[in-house]
């Protein structure tokens, strides 16, 4: 790899706060696996340009696309497969991809949005914390590593309504709680293993789908 503190998998990188984390980890020395849905190929294309200029201790920092749509298991299997093939491991997984539908009231949210929302957010969110724990136990394994070493990290996108829920946004709300919930039943499951689980709360942010409701 062409950086030396291992490999990162941010989903949700074609834009926003997924963009930006995966730039910060770029700095920081890390290899980029960026994710995003096949229709974002060409925002994903962006980020890797502005990786391709960042140097870590004189090397260029590397990224790869990665394209999947996160509620579907299979395609989450292969984007973790992949990485570990193009880049030799997952060592940080941030499950950054996620949805809003900012609906006026929960009388007015349809079943359609409700779905949407956790497919994306929550069941999304599980399946990129399912295989990438997997993997991190895995090359734990085969790197012959002591129990509680492995020194990789998971990372789930939460908010500030996994905490204090706002109205007009009852679906989204309910989704990042569930977020939260399985990102510290995690973190107690993969603590054995030195998996470290956590999740940001971010409030609103002006990016494209903060903007659109504010």
């Amino acid at each position: 790899m062409s950086a030396s503190k291992g490999v990162a998998l941010v989903t949700g990188a074609g834009r926003g706060i997924g963009r930006a984390i995966a730039l910060r980890l770029a700095r920081d020395g890390y290899s980029l696996a960026l994710n995003d849905t096949s229709p974002n190929r060409a925002a994903v294309a962006a980020v890797q340009s502005e990786i391709a200029q960042i140097t870590y201790s004189g090397r260029p920092a590397k990224a790869v696309g990665v394209p999947a749509d996160v509620t579907d298991e299979g395609q989450v299997q292969e984007m973790v497969r992949r990485t570990v093939e193009e880049l030799g491991a997952v060592d940080v997984m941030v499950a950054n991809a996620g949805i809003l539908k900012a609906r006026p009231s929960l009388v007015e949210t349809s079943l359609a949005d409700f779905d949407a929302t956790f497919a994306v957010n929550v069941r999304g969110v599980f399946l990129c914390y399912k295989y990438a724990a997997q993997q991190m136990i895995a090359q734990h394994r085969q790197r012959g590593g002591a129990p509680a070493s492995t020194g990789c990290s998971i990372i789930g996108a939460a908010s500030v309504t996994s905490k204090q829920a706002w109205a007009g946004l009852s679906a989204y709300s309910a989704s990042k709680w569930a977020v939260r919930g399985l990102t510290q039943a995690s973190a107690l499951e993969l603590a054995p293993y030195g998996i470290r689980v956590n999740a940001y709360a971010p409030g609103l942010v002006d990016t494209k789908m903060g903007g659109k409701n504010r």
